[in-house]
């Protein structure tokens, strides 16, 4: 970061249509779709790549081809969500995913085909094959196909190494209304907060799996637009069900790196390290059941056998047919030493999908007028207590379409004078040390007290020390300029808060969450909302 700049006049307001906080599928996607007619600009705290978005493996799943359907579609995500997904947004999704798809060929997305038709492959919890990708790296090229197209278009103005500080709400500035008109980003490279305005707001920031000790996301998911929405005003929904992807590699330099779900649909099995395979004793799909199931039967065999992780073998398949199907995931692994053709993975479950998030209708609105949230950082209802695996991409694309088309038929609203950043009661901080010690803290105790298996016990653990944590943070903040990684460490101490919230909540296990006080399910499936103090 560069020197802070002595007190200069404050900068007017950066005024455009649409401001979109995020920028991965969700969010590219809706800044391209809005661009024909709308100035748009997208906010993105880091360089404009490095959401989860262009991690993803695995695809895209929609209903393809003529042995399939959305009733089976539709079915097969209500029994991964263990009866918790929301009918009518679950409907909206499936059936309008194969335009979601089609419209990304139009852009270009160079799709794996096999004998001129779309390869389709199968994941966990899919009765049919219906995951279109492309080989193993389906969100690294949708992304990058995106990006491209947005650089090119001149309503689209990209501001990278800009964080969200927080939304900007007509209530707070004295009138009787309520909606959002803008909002304040961090610039990382000057170190000015920056006041943009726009009469909507979308925020597709992600998800928050940066709160827990291991995780599959990358460093940009703090949690940063589910916490902004929840100190505006706006409710939360489901946010105890956190997925825990079953296979993250288990290696000291390999982060955060995924071992996507399709080598379990290709074959792949689960082993101990004595090579016993283990999935038999667990569930009768196997491999092949939903993620929760398998997550947490690796976490038990695991604690019982005291073991660091478990085994995925797909050494049995052909050398050929891995460089085809799993490039990526086979020169990774051989650049760490292991040979995926003739030896097992050494896998471990890590935080991976936040399925709740800023509570949000079919056209994708908040509580708050003017503010919209799509993609993770949404609760839709699609998900339910569990996702299916491939059915966020496509949640990115379908909410974005019908977001978009929202704003296209929104009523103009008056303008509003909005005021600069006050920074003038706040001081350099001294000692930064305070914040790496907090979220390390905060990010071991989730692991340890809000992981894959839960109790009331642990529960009040974790709450007590969010707590602690809360308090030091406000008084930091208060005192601080502000950098992006107080703001991050905030967001996640916030966000934690509501997941702890609402897992005490839930008296039952159901989906992701599972509770050894209440390892029963409840007759009725419930959402939890949460609503701010200021709702």
């Amino acid at each position: 970061m560069n020197p802070r700049p002595a007190h200069l006049p404050a900068r007017p307001p950066l005024v455009f249509d649409v401001l979109i906080v995020g920028s991965g599928l969700a969010g590219l996607s809706a800044a391209l779709l809005l661009s024909t007619d709308k100035k748009v600009a997208v906010i993105t705290k880091r360089a404009v790549m490095e959401g989860s978005s262009g991690w993803a493996q695995g695809g895209i799943a929609a209903v393809w081809n003529k042995d399939d359907s959305f009733e089976a579609h539709i079915q097969d995500t209500q029994i991964a969500g263990a009866g918790l997904c929301d009918l009518d947004a679950t409907r909206f999704v499936v059936e309008n995913a194969p335009k979601a798809i089609a419209w990304l060929q139009t852009m270009g997305v160079p799709f794996s085909q096999e004998d001129g038709h779309l390869h389709l492959t199968r994941e966990g919890g899919h009765s049919a094959r219906r995951i279109v990708h492309v080989t193993d790296a389906t969100g690294a090229a949708v992304q990058s196909t995106l990006i491209d197209a947005a650089k090119k278009t001149p309503n689209i103005t990209l501001f990278e190494q800009h964080t969200l500080v927080d939304l900007i709400t007509t209530d707070k500035l004295g009138q009787a209304d309520k909606r959002c008109v803008g909002l304040y980003a961090l610039d990382s490279g000057t170190g000015e907060v920056i006041t943009f305005q726009a009469p909507q707001t979308i925020l597709a920031t992600g998800g928050a799996g940066k709160v827990y000790l291991y995780t599959t996301n990358p460093d940009t998911a703090t949690g940063d637009g589910i916490a902004a929405a929840w100190r505006a005003g706006c409710r939360v929904q489901n946010m105890e069900f956190i997925q825990f992807h079953p296979t993250c590699l288990y290696h000291p330099h390999a982060k955060s790196f995924l071992i996507s779900e399709a080598v379990r649909g290709e074959g792949g099995r689960l082993l101990l390290p004595d090579g016993t395979r283990f999935m038999p004793n667990h569930d009768p799909r196997l491999e092949l059941a939903p993620r929760d199931v398998v997550a947490r039967a690796i976490d038990f065999e695991m604690k019982k056998g005291g073991f660091d992780c478990v085994y995925l073998d797909i050494s049995h398949q052909p050398k050929n047919f891995l460089l085809e199907h799993f490039p990526n995931i086979y020169a990774r692994c051989l650049e760490l030493g292991i040979d995926i053709a003739k030896q097992p993975i050494p896998v471990v479950p890590a935080a991976h999908y936040t399925c709740g998030g800023v509570l949000a209708d079919l056209h994708g609105r908040t509580d708050i007028p003017g503010l919209y949230a799509i993609g993770e950082t949404a609760c839709s209802g699609l998900h339910g207590a569990n996702r299916l695996a491939s059915n966020s991409l496509v949640e990115c694309m379908v909410f974005a379409q019908a977001t978009t088309t929202d704003i296209a038929q929104a009523a103009a609203q008056p303008a509003v004078t909005l005021p600069a950043w006050d920074e003038s009661r706040v001081i350099d901080a001294d000692e930064t040390v305070v914040i790496s010690h907090n979220w390390d803290e905060l990010r071991r105790f989730m692991w340890d007290y809000v992981g894959i298996v839960r109790t009331n016990k642990r529960l009040e653990r974790a709450a007590h020390r969010i707590a602690l944590l809360q308090g030091e943070i406000h008084e930091f903040y208060s005192h601080f300029h502000v950098t992006r990684d107080l703001l991050e460490l905030r967001n996640l101490v916030l966000v934690a808060d509501l997941i702890v919230k609402s897992a005490q909540a839930r008296h039952e296990s159901r989906g992701l969450h599972f509770s050894r006080d209440y390892p029963d399910l409840l007759p009725e499936a419930l959402p939890t909302v949460l609503s701010p103090p200021n709702h």
